[in-house]
């Protein structure tokens, strides 16, 4: 305990001189006249490709005063190309969305500039690409979006709510008929996305893990869409898609083991609360990003990119307060602590295994930062509350669980951001089970505005 203290306050300590560059708004200048041809070309999840990535860069080339923009499907099945003019010149950028994978395949083969995915880079794309420098920094790894797997039914499916190992034993065929979970007689029928996509790569990870496969029944798809469309016309169906394409299908509540069930909201899933919220990720070389690719990330991370990410179905980083209703539960010292306050859409979380901020939380704290700067926000104060895993003494949890907050606390510092003390309360509310892999969401910084 006493090593990991020592590397916790030594970060700290780090934190007190680190600088995070600027978020800014998108107030871009004009193409130069002499821009024409290929811009830049993304390639991978079809999470983000099918409608996020074409709109965002329709966003962005408007405010680079670009004119006629259109999309274009290409000759193949979810490719388009979003066109536009300037002046006398042609520009344009290519999406190829075909699953996460296809994209870090794109960026070793030097066939695309940025790789979309629907799933942090596997250990093996990592090492593959580390020519191109390290692919989980923050110069390589963009958090652009929030999305949820949402468990989807026929909207006149009675179920409202199952458990995460339920749902790892439907899909693995464990559980084949409604009845077994309450619901009335018929065999359940199963659809889930194609090998491809980082959908189905989150799906794997975070419900079936090591100890379930697929049952082989399953009826495969490339397109959320078409996933969703069919499970909602059929009386029998379960499936799994992000969250924009829930469309005429029913969300289902989610838990893990005995956690409270929760269905996938803009808290909840902005939050990571959400069992199967999930980070969208745009990866770009650390050495080689072309300057309009990297002036597009950075319209992307501002505020009317992230309006964007909202009007597509996606969850956006810019935090929002939002009151709590309903039975609240917690130990009586929290509840007491925000009884009046209001919760921001942020957790922040750390890199695994260390007590540094993650790339996320990284930009987080510019998002939080602009957030307090508003006018009606200046005068207030954030409270920011720790929690854990458990621990081989509660004490000990929930002494890391404050030193998580107070981590926060001295990033938020270099922008003069009032603070209330710091709290932290170890194990409790846990939002995975302590039982498995997942534990690690338990560690995370709540705020809230008093």
């Amino acid at each position: 305990m006493h090593l990991f203290l020592h590397r916790l306050f030594c970060s700290l300590l780090l934190l007190l001189g680190l600088v995070f560059s600027p978020i800014t708004s998108a107030d871009l200048p004009a193409f130069d006249s002499n821009t024409s041809g290929l811009l830049f070309t993304l390639r991978g999840s079809n999470t983000i490709g099918a409608q996020l990535a074409p709109n965002l860069i329709r966003d962005y080339l408007s405010a680079k005063n670009a004119q006629n923009i259109r999309v274009i499907p290409l000759g193949t099945a979810n490719e388009f190309r979003v066109q536009a003019g300037t002046g006398s010149h042609t520009i344009f950028v290519d999406i190829a969305a075909h699953g996460s994978s296809t994209g870090f395949k794109g960026l070793k083969q030097s066939q695309t500039d940025i790789a979309m995915a629907s799933r942090p880079i596997k250990e093996t794309e990592f090492t593959a690409l580390s020519n191109l420098g390290n692919m989980r920094s923050s110069r390589a790894e963009h958090v652009i979006a929030i999305d949820g797997l949402a468990i989807i039914v026929h909207p006149d499916n009675p179920i409202q709510k199952l458990t995460l190992q339920q749902i790892a034993s439907i899909f693995s065929g464990k559980i084949s008929n409604w009845s077994q979970l309450g619901g009335g007689k018929g065999r359940i029928n199963v659809y889930a996305r194609d090998n491809q996509s980082g959908t189905w790569d989150t799906f794997n990870s975070l419900v079936l893990g090591k100890n379930h496969t697929l049952i082989d029944s399953a009826k495969r798809f490339e397109s959320n869409d078409q996933l969703s469309d069919l499970v909602a016309a059929d009386p029998y169906g379960i499936g799994f898609v992000g969250l924009p394409s829930i469309r005429q299908s029913r969300a289902i509540a989610v838990s893990d083991e005995d956690t409270q069930p929760q269905a996938p909201e803009h808290l909840t899933v902005a939050t990571e609360d959400y069992p199967l919220s999930r980070r969208l990720f745009l990866y770009t070389p650390v050495y080689s990003t072309k300057p309009l690719a990297e002036e597009f990330l950075r319209f992307v991370q501002s505020e009317p990119g992230q309006e964007q990410v909202k009007s597509t179905g996606f969850v956006a980083q810019t935090p929002i307060g939002v009151k709590p209703e309903g039975l609240r539960e917690g130990p009586k010292e929290y509840l007491d602590l925000t009884e009046k306050a209001e919760r921001l859409s942020i957790n922040f979380r750390f890199s695994e295994g260390s007590a540094t901020l993650d790339n996320k939380a990284q930009q987080d704290i510019q998002r939080l930062a602009s957030y307090m700067q508003k006018s009606e926000n200046r005068e207030r104060r954030l409270l920011l509350i720790g929690f854990g895993d458990e621990k081989a003494s509660p004490e000990r949890s929930v002494i890391l669980s404050k030193l998580r907050a107070v981590t926060v606390r001295s990033a938020l510092r270099h922008h003069k951001i009032n603070t209330a003390p710091v709290q932290g309360f170890g194990a409790y509310l846990p939002i995975a089970s302590n039982n498995s892999t997942s534990k690690i969401k338990n560690r995370r910084v709540e705020v809230w505005l008093l």
